[in-house]
């Protein structure tokens, strides 16, 4: 251990920066088992056209491919369960794109705790390099992985952003959570389009998050009639999770969702022009799907919505 830092010091400042948890594993390849159940997720289809997700295999099946050296990675997670939604009825976002993107949150604070421990040799990610982050979540013993395949803090729920930083030291380290859903198959029955399998796998391709996000064709007409009100990204999984009871609604600033999108209506949304678009997500996680994927999107939920009618 090194004998200026340690792992109790590393979690007592990240706490004190507003994350909600901190642990820390030892780097190496992930278990047999894990890199056998990627592979095979790739080879079926599984990551839709994220190309992405089946470039750089080999270093996201060993951090230390990515990053030479590295010996610790020390992962957290920073709350963001709303503490105001958008009304009930009107057309919804995600409640992970209400605040202000969490790229640029997680990486900036990852950037001040390496630089208040006096860290200058490190690597930070956040969903921005190919880093297993809910595997090396549950390996710091943060969570484990639930069937709606997010990561579930214990006693706090599933929505918390996840970062690393990637230490070329060695640390005191922490045991993996080892816990498992049980019998519970709440998020399944609440996915509308069947991409929580009953086998555990998980087709991207019929995510709503996926279509509404990542996606940039045409949304199936078989996913577009199940869509409801949901625009930017689909938290029907996470709703339903009953660990997500006991989820605590963030106080951090950064994250909380801005009058002007609470105050939309689906008049407003209908004849959103690109400017306005701008205005509203500026420096928001919402310009990843673009105002010609959010329009698509809007169009597609409000003829259901019209047909419903």
């Amino acid at each position: 251990m090194s004998l200026t830092l340690s792992s109790e010091k590393i979690k007592a400042e990240a706490h004190a920066l507003g994350f909600f948890a901190c642990g820390v594993a030892k780097a190496g390849p992930i278990s047999k088992d894990c890199a056998q159940a990627f592979r095979r997720w790739l080879d079926d289809g599984g990551h839709a056209d994220m190309e992405y997700m089946a470039r750089n295999t080999d270093k996201r099946l060993d951090p230390r491919l990515l990053v030479p050296g590295v010996k610790s990675i020390v992962s957290v997670a920073l709350n963001y369960a709303p503490a105001r939604r958008m009304p009930q009825g009107e057309l919804q976002v995600a409640a992970y794109a209400l605040g202000r993107d969490y790229h640029d949150i997680m990486k900036s604070r990852l950037h001040t705790l390496a630089a208040n421990l006096g860290i200058a040799s490190y690597r930070a990610f956040c969903d921005t390099a190919p880093v297993l982050e809910r595997y090396w979540a549950q390996q710091a013993g943060v969570g484990w992985i639930g069937r709606n395949h997010q990561l579930i803090v214990p006693d706090a729920g599933t929505m918390f952003f996840l970062g690393e930083l990637f230490l070329d030291i060695e640390l005191d380290y922490d045991a993996p959570l080892t816990a498992k859903c049980g019998t519970c198959r709440a998020c399944m029955d609440a996915c509308p389009t069947g991409a929580l399998a009953r086998d555990g796998s998980f087709n991207s391709s019929r995510c709503l998050s996926y279509l509404t996000i990542e996606h940039r064709g045409d949304i199936p007409p078989c996913a577009a009639t199940k869509m409801g009100n949901t625009i930017y990204g689909c938290d029907r999984c996470q709703d339903a999770c009953p660990w997500n009871r006991f989820a605590t609604p963030t106080t951090d600033p950064d994250l909380q969702a801005r009058g002007e999108l609470l105050s939309m209506t689906r008049n407003d949304w209908q004849n959103l022009t690109i400017e306005q678009y701008r205005t509203l997500f500026k420096g928001s996680a919402v310009k990843r799907a673009k105002y010609e994927g959010l329009m698509r999107n809007i169009n597609c939920a409000t003829e259901d919505l019209r047909v419903k009618n």
